[in-house]
């Protein structure tokens, strides 16, 4: 399991790292295209949109992975370690059900739903349940995260921590 999280962690790191450096790609040649050259890119705001979408996912697997998210543990802090273990086991598996339902269930059957109607994007002619594919991906990484995270509680290991 260590090999696939880790391999995991590089996928996603370098993922974060192209789409960043492409919205800044993009974002730079609209201004350029804009204000120097008169002539606005139809399609450079469409695609910082949709990199921004994936950007914010990826960002939110990421915070997960390194548990830089918002949390509030004063409570389970302050909890004797067997009680910890298990209200952390608890937090864990209410991610895995809800990244399951929510983003891999729900997001599959959106992406289904967009490419089914052949919805289009107005400005790259591309099919719109390809850029609702992150869904279920992110939402399939950050069950494959958790269920890492329940297996370090298990150990007496700290949960993945980078």
């Amino acid at each position: 399991m260590n090999v696939i999280i880790r391999l995991l962690d590089k996928v996603l790191s370098y993922a974060l790292i192209a789409a960043m450096a492409s919205i800044l790609l993009v974002v730079s040649w609209q201004v350029i295209s804009r204000y120097l050259l008169s002539d606005p890119s139809s399609v450079t705001e469409e695609l910082a949109r949709f990199l921004l979408i994936w950007i914010g996912m990826l960002g939110a697997v990421y915070a997960f992975r390194t548990h830089a998210h918002l949390g509030l543990d004063i409570v389970v802090d302050r909890m004797q370690p067997a009680k910890k273990h298990l209200v952390q086991i608890f937090v864990q598996l209410s991610v895995i059900v809800f990244c399951a339902l929510v983003m891999v269930y729900g997001g599959a059957e959106l992406m289904e739903l967009t490419l089914d109607l052949n919805q289009i994007s107005a400005a790259l002619g591309i099919k719109m349940g390809f850029v609702y594919s992150i869904l279920p991906i992110t939402g399939g990484m950050i069950c494959l995260y958790a269920i890492h995270n329940i297996g370090c509680i298990l150990r007496g290991e700290e949960e993945g921590r980078h």
